[in-house]
């Protein structure tokens, strides 16, 4: 394929999307090209690891806040064996509008010292709600009576699964977990905006 120009990411953007060193042309041009004119107002980049079977696969994420819409871009690789390899990228366009929920969780080591500077976030999780995809937890319903052997058929619950990011001070280190936290607290409050 024929490489597109580029449109321009900005420079921090553009030095974490090549830090991580997975396809980062690739990755780079296909945010560049959903970001379009508009200027990111916060981002996030995070590479992990995933295991599929004996083979351990990696995957980036890239987020893009602008003042209008959040950008999700996912790339991952797609090796079969005896063929070339292959990276599968996709970007998606949430209007802020549409963004359904936004929960920042943080687990926090030491919560007793917290605000004494003797505490830490260990672990810090976004969640994002837009109503693309819903989770279906099913079990078997049940009755208050303990001899009972009807069948009562199914319950369960529905909820919203679009995006999950979980970055961890061990795994991906402590300045990434402020990342993720000062990207969240800039979603929550762009999206409060259009409630």
């Amino acid at each position: 394929m024929t490489s597109r120009p580029a449109l321009r990411l900005p420079p921090a953007l553009n030095t974490e999307i090549h830090d991580c060193g997975y396809f980062p042309e690739l990755v780079a041009d296909a945010v560049s090209l959903a970001l379009g004119t508009e200027e990111p107002v916060a981002h996030l980049v995070h590479h992990e690891a995933t295991f599929n079977r004996d083979e351990i696969q990696r995957h980036l994420s890239v987020l893009v806040l602008t003042g209008s819409r959040l950008i999700v871009a996912h790339t991952d690789e797609n090796e079969t064996p005896g063929e070339p390899g292959q990276a599968l990228t996709t970007t998606e366009s949430v209007p802020l509008r549409r963004i359904n929920s936004v929960a920042l969780s943080q687990v926090v080591s030491h919560p007793e010292r917290y605000g004494s500077g003797r505490a830490s976030v260990a672990e810090t999780w976004l969640t994002i709600t837009w109503g693309t995809m819903r989770r279906v937890d099913l079990e078997p319903a049940t009755c208050a009576d303990p001899d009972c052997e009807a069948d009562h058929g199914l319950t369960g619950m529905i909820a919203g699964d679009d995006l999950t990011v979980r970055i961890s001070a061990a795994g991906d280190g402590e300045a990434k977990v402020q990342q993720l936290v000062a990207f969240g607290t800039a979603l929550q409050l762009a999206t409060g905006s259009f409630g």
